[in-house]
């Protein structure tokens, strides 16, 4: 796992999957600090920034000693990263779509300029009307965002190019759909969920949704672009019953536990094609099934 220090429960899944094939999985997290949550259930490698120049070898080098078989990005910015490192290394399962579309996704004008491209319906940009959104170009789990409902709301530090200007759409409701892509581009899951509460940009409580519109649009979405292994597709829904396309963000969502939950096969998936085998498309998902988060720390008392 990059980057997946909270993520206990998805990590469980994942082991369960591969046990149920008959295979004993070892959990690695790569982190910047070893004192996370996830070394309830992972060996915690203390890693390198993001940014660091010599990550990819440093990398490489823990993947090929620690003989690792698959790697997932759980933020956004080791997803670019895994993009580069797959060609690096060919014997190892990295389910993320190309360097160029992930650059993209995380790029929130590029993103716009693509979702029009494809004929996606998304909220228009504000041009000069109100309320309106700003949302920095790069940013994630909701942070820096602004609503602006008069000109008089607008921060003067305000930089327009660093932005995605768009029309705020009042009273939307928010729903995540998770998505699993096999390697060769067959859609294999798509399980939508409501967003019912959230806290820094994740759901805390969400309930799967069997919608047949949204699973029609985000087909359409899956279709559109090539997208491949886990996808998280964002969308509001106007008080009219319109969706509209937020953002994609191709890894694993913090929330796919509320599908995985439902009866989704999401890590059932990966653990096969991590062994080489061809899961097969799996839909039998139960609606109306609810995801609700708690609290448990875990404790690190320095050495006497």
């Amino acid at each position: 796992m990059l980057g997946g220090a909270k993520r206990v429960s998805v990590a469980r899944h994942i082991k369960d999957a591969f046990r149920a094939l008959g295979h004993q999985a070892r959990v690695l997290s790569y982190e910047l600090d070893w004192r996370v949550p996830a070394v309830a259930v992972a060996e915690v490698i203390q890693g390198r920034r993001w940014k660091a120049p010599d990550i990819l070898d440093h990398l490489r080098g823990i993947i090929e000693a620690r003989k690792v078989n698959l790697v997932l990005p759980f933020v956004d910015p080791a997803v670019e990263l895994c993009a580069r490192l797959k060609p690096l290394c060919p014997g190892v399962f990295i389910p993320v779509s190309d360097e160029t579309l992930c650059h993209a996704m995380f790029d929130k004008l590029l993103a716009y300029r693509l979702f029009a491209e494809k004929g996606l319906p998304q909220p228009p940009l504000a041009g000069d009307t109100f309320p309106r959104i700003y949302k920095p170009r790069t940013g994630s789990a909701s942070k820096g965002i602004i609503v602006a409902r008069s000109a008089r709301e607008v921060p003067p530090h305000i930089c327009a190019d660093d932005y995605q200007i768009q029309q705020f759409v009042e009273d939307a409701r928010e729903f995540t759909v998770d998505c699993y892509v096999r390697t060769d581009g067959e859609v294999l899951s798509v399980v939508p969920r409501e967003r019912l509460e959230t806290a820094g940009g994740e759901a805390m409580r969400s309930i799967t949704v069997a919608d047949p519109d949204l699973l029609a649009l985000s087909h359409r979405v899956l279709d559109a672009l090539p997208l491949r292994g886990p996808v998280t597709l964002q969308f509001l829904r106007t008080p009219g019953g319109e969706y509209l396309l937020m953002e994609i963000n191709p890894r694993l969502g913090g929330g796919v536990v509320t599908g995985i939950g439902a009866g989704s096969r999401m890590p059932q998936m990966l653990a096969q094609e991590t062994l080489g085998l061809k899961p097969e498309p799996f839909h039998d998902w139960v609606p109306g099934t609810l995801m609700t988060r708690y609290t448990q720390e875990i404790i690190f008392a320095p050495c006497r």
